[in-house]
């Protein structure tokens, strides 16, 4: 499954629906994540969400879609809370009553392309304060209709995405059917938000670690290590390039088995190498990683995905094997306690984030090539640097967002160019 962005998205031309619920706030406070304080407080503004799109093969009546979709919502307790600005500005989280709505008409503008209507709609309705900040939207045509998900990040992941479409899916299934729909809620992320608090602390050397590559970075989170032009957030640049198709990506995943290694850790000594060639430094990034501890949490909606760091001196791909090993024990503690010395996460133009996702392993699944289904992200002002690897069936893709300058296109896309090319040498026939 591709990960896109909204501007690039080729959806097809239609009339464009969204449904909107009837939502009633309450007083039944919910604890809020570091990440969540983090992202939500930065306040209002749009391009903060997240989302899917997939294509049905035939009509679908919009009450069906709508009530699907109010079964998904009760289901997952993140998707009836939302966020208030409270003192000083913390944010603040509590339950929402989510009721029926109705289907509002988005009107398409004369030469307006339809994922610019889409970006309009999904900025105002998926804002971090925002009640609630989730939004259901359906482009139809004829030949059947275009559904697309999305929420504010606050409230999901990547992996989320999937459990909605999944249970999105699943229900429109048992509505066809004549099935009493399933809205039995499952563990909500408010839940999880708790546990963590109640995890152990990080030990000393987990502590010393993370203060040594802070250090590195200049005691803040690691940054491309090459000039990215003017620091202030700049339009961004969004390149998305097939690396390797279902042949190839077996091929490389035989390549990492006779070294010993995960494909992560294969093409991580590839980042590696591709780093040290062009910038004569160690690969340092921010790396994602996520906090599902167990099954508990397999089939919950939330932002279960919490920042590590990943540092790669040497591309030997046991060396590389041995660096995602410390980066994911460098994310399985708490993280608003290991960043305190530094008040909070120590965030700083030109940051570099990695992110590999394989859906393969992943226990969720959904038909991505039957429904044509992509992630699809917002589009952002930025003065960093994010890549994301997505692996599945059909293979190896990625997408890379980096600020619009001359200095960046030329810096990460020279990165870039030399990265595809040693994996796929990788790849390749020996």
């Amino acid at each position: 499954m591709r990960l896109t962005n909204v501007a690039h998205l080729r959806l097809p031309f239609g009339r464009l629906w969204g449904y909107d619920v009837a939502a009633t706030p309450t007083d039944r406070r919910l604890p809020v994540s570091f990440d969540q304080r983090r992202h939500v407080g930065a306040g209002s503004r749009g391009g903060s969400w997240m989302a899917l799109s997939f294509r049905l093969a035939a009509p679908v009546p919009r009450e069906r879609l709508s009530a699907a979709w109010l079964a998904v919502v009760a289901r997952h307790g993140t998707l009836h809370s939302a966020f208030t600005p409270g003192d000083g500005g913390e944010p603040v989280l509590a339950e929402v009553e989510i009721a029926p709505g109705a289907w509002v008409e988005h009107p398409i503008g004369a030469g307006q392309a339809v994922e610019a209507a889409l970006r309009e709609v999904l900025d105002r309705s998926c804002d971090p304060y925002n009640t609630p900040s989730h939004r259901l939207c359906v482009v139809e045509t004829a030949a059947g209709p275009t559904v697309v998900v999305a929420a504010d990040h606050a409230h999901v992941d990547m992996w989320s995405m999937l459990v909605i479409a999944r249970d999105l899916l699943a229900a429109l299934d048992a509505i066809t059917a004549g099935r009493t729909l399933d809205r039995t809620p499952v563990p909500a992320f408010a839940e999880h938000t708790r546990a963590l608090r109640d995890r152990p602390l990080a030990p000393e050397p987990i502590r010393r670690r993370w203060a040594e590559i802070l250090a590195s970075s200049g005691d803040v989170m690691p940054r491309f290590p090459t000039p990215l032009g003017d620091a202030h957030p700049q339009p961004e640049r969004v390149e998305v390039r097939d690396v390797f198709d279902v042949h190839s990506s077996a091929a490389f995943s035989a390549a990492a088995k006779a070294e010993g290694v995960s494909t992560l850790a294969l093409a991580v000594a590839e980042m590696t190498e591709a780093t040290l060639a062009l910038a004569d430094s160690p690969l340092r990034a921010v790396f994602p990683v996520h906090s599902r501890y167990d099954a508990t949490w397999h089939d919950s909606v939330g932002w279960f995905i919490t920042n590590s760091v990943l540092e790669s001196a040497d591309p030997a791909p046991q060396a590389a094997a041995a660096a995602v090993r410390e980066a994911i024990a460098l994310g399985s503690w708490p993280l608003e306690d290991l960043l305190r010395p530094w008040g909070g996460m120590p965030q700083a133009p030109g940051m570099f984030a990695i992110s590999w996702l394989d859906l393969r392993r992943l226990p969720v699944r959904v038909d991505a090539a039957a429904l044509d289904a992509s992630y699809v992200g917002a589009t952002i002002r930025t003065n960093g640097v994010m890549l994301w690897f997505i692996l599945d069936e059909s293979g190896l893709h990625l997408r890379c967002r980096y600020p619009d300058t001359p200095d960046a296109r030329e810096h990460v896309g020279g990165w870039l160019d030399l990265l595809v090319a040693r994996l796929q040498g990788r790849a390749a026939p020996q």
